[in-house]
């Protein structure tokens, strides 16, 4: 390889998102997923490129999650505490707990990976041994289990939920930690308090670390739609086309709510970071032809999806009987659109980010990462041309980490510094490359792609949100919803305040992530805490247009599996199945 050969560029992108787990009436947290992963995950991400200088990368943040992390930020500061769980650390007196409490302690604090997640701790795995062994006596146990045992165990729950990062520097949890056992109210405090400051940190640590050109922060909209379904139901077709759909031909409105959830988001970006957001990732990368020109007549420079949407729409658009191998088509930006509205995507290497989300864990993190840089000097060697290679690797943020080691500690330590010290690999974003694509004589390259094949980054198609009975069934109650607001909003029954709430509930109910969990490979108890909250949704949308909900809404929509034999317990996919990926 000669000198002069270009280096590979690496579009590295995370993308963080939890769906609005509030009530919207009662305002109290359902579920307490988004403080979790605030103090392990978003915590561990900041401080490991805090960590390495020279690494570069990209940070997708949905702004329905900066929205809850900000909630949380005014609950520490009030001191009223709107999630039950979190409350419940700071209960002063644990023996008087209700039954309700308890069983909601027990119910909540072993949920966790428990190779990584439990098993590492001592402490911790004998209130799990002690809970297995009464567990068959149903909820006579509690007549075993003490407050102090309650107390114990939601203590280690959380610490079990801190970042690798937390345990390394704070002196306080190390305290914590140490002690084991027998924690008093004043230790719990001593925790919450620093999960109030992990979380109150969060956006500034983030907001520094752009403006010191480390990372670049990209937005969604504003609450995760599927804006090709918003748009167009039939765009399901394109990757899948004899998908049955929802009884209704078309989602109500459905332009006019996608523009409001990208415009929400650009305004709330703009708010919190101090600047536009260059680019998206749509809810889930699914995108259509429609949906990237909509983006683009919105000011958004570049959006990014899964490498099954480039192979289909290379199809689409040339007629193609056979693709060339992927090296030789996947690893550019694609311009779509016309002189007056287009917009550069970003392809991900399915291959590569997969073995992130869901391969490596099981290695050890020399392996893991000496894996992933062979692969991209592959990548570099077999790359045809003058033209650099552009390889994206683009997957979810905060999920993987608890099926790692250590939190993916010196996974994600090791890796930045390979890749950062790397003799043929730069490490970059997609607004920089944006940039220096449209410069003249830059040297990278470009692909055009005249007609986007509608999909997503899982199996390039709809296939996770619709197409089967539950989930346009799902679809079915909330264009029924739809109508109701729009009847109510055309009467004008509503007070401006009133139109806000009704309009923000909608919104919520708009969301991808109902729709994702509805379907038998998904465990049972998964599928029914997110179906029940998609119906509650509706339900509280119906009561803020002052209607009755319907009785239809008191039914499942969705089973799930007895078992979940799902990778990662359903909340990650892999952008290809196995089987092909292998």
């Amino acid at each position: 390889m000669t000198a002069s050969h270009p280096k590979l560029y690496l579009n590295l992108y995370w993308h963080m998102h939890q769906p609005d787990y509030r009530d919207s009436i009662s305002g109290e947290y359902v579920l307490p997923w988004t403080y979790l992963h605030a103090i392990k995950d978003y915590t561990d991400m900041a401080y490991h490129l805090e960590s390495n200088p020279a690494a570069r990368v990209s940070f997708n943040f949905v702004p329905v999650l900066l929205d809850q992390l900000e909630d949380y930020a005014d609950q520490f500061n009030s001191g009223k505490i709107r999630d039950p769980l979190l409350a419940l650390l700071l209960r002063e007196d644990m023996k008087s707990l209700t039954l309700d409490e308890r069983c909601l302690i027990l119910e909540s604090c072993f949920k966790g990976h428990h190779e990584k997640m439990l098993a590492p701790f001592e402490h911790y795995q004998c209130l799990y041994n002690m809970y297995t062994k009464l567990e068959p006596r149903g909820k006579s146990m509690l007549n075993y289990l003490s407050g102090q045992y309650m107390a114990d165990l939601i203590v280690w729950y959380h610490l079990a939920w801190t970042g690798e990062s937390v345990r390394r520097n704070s002196s306080e949890i190390q305290m914590l930690m140490n002690k084991g056992s027998q924690f008093t109210l004043e230790d719990r405090q001593v925790l919450f308090r620093v999960m109030a400051d992990l979380i109150r940190g969060l956006i500034p640590r983030y907001r520094a670390l752009e403006a010191t050109g480390r990372i670049e922060i990209s937005t969604t909209p504003h609450y995760h739609p599927i804006l090709p379904l918003l748009l167009d139901f039939r765009s399901t077709r394109d990757a899948m086309p004899y998908a049955p759909l929802p009884r209704y031909p078309q989602y109500p409105g459905g332009r006019q709510r996608a523009c409001a959830h990208v415009q929400e988001a650009q305004e709330f970006h703009q708010h919190r970071f101090g600047k536009a957001s260059n680019g998206m990732w749509p809810a889930e990368g699914a995108v259509s032809q429609e949906a990237l020109i909509l983006l683009a007549q919105h000011g958004v420079k570049w959006a990014a999806t899964g490498e099954g949407v480039l192979a289909n729409s290379l199809y689409k658009s040339f007629d193609s009987s056979g693709l060339p191998p992927r090296h030789e088509y996947l690893y550019k930006p694609y311009r779509v659109g016309n002189e007056q509205d287009s917009i550069m995507c970003f392809f991900r290497d399915d291959q590569l980010s997969d073995k992130i989300g869901f391969e490596y864990a099981n290695l050890h993190a020399d392996s893991a990462v000496a894996d992933f840089v062979h692969h991209l000097e592959q990548i570099y060697e077999q790359h045809p041309g003058e033209q650099p290679p552009i390889v994206s690797v683009i997957l979810d943020g905060e999920n993987a980490w608890e099926y790692y080691p250590y939190n993916g500690y010196y996974f994600l330590s090791q890796l930045y510094t390979a890749l950062s010290t790397h003799e043929h690999i730069t490490m970059t974003t997609p607004s920089d490359l944006v940039q220096r694509c449209l410069q003249p004589d830059s040297g990278l390259p470009i692909g055009e792609l005249p007609a986007v094949a509608a999909g997503s980054w899982v199996y390039g198609s709809f296939s996770t949100w619709i197409g089967s009975s539950d989930k346009n069934k799902g679809w079915d109650l909330l264009c029924e919803a739809k109508q109701a607001y729009d009847r109510v909003v055309q009467q004008g029954a509503l007070t401006e305040a009133e139109l806000a709430a009704a309009t923000r509930q909608l919104a919520i109910c708009e969301g991808s992530d109902w729709f994702w969990w509805f379907g038998d490979y998904n465990s049972g108890l998964s599928v029914s805490s997110f179906d029940h909250l998609f119906r509650r949704n509706l339900s509280n949308l119906y009561h803020l247009l002052q209607l009755d909900p319907p009785h239809t809404l008191d039914q499942a929509i969705s089973a799930g599996s007895a078992s979940s034999t799902a990778a990662n317990a359903g909340t990650m996919r892999r952008g290809q199945s196995a089987e092909s990926s292998t």
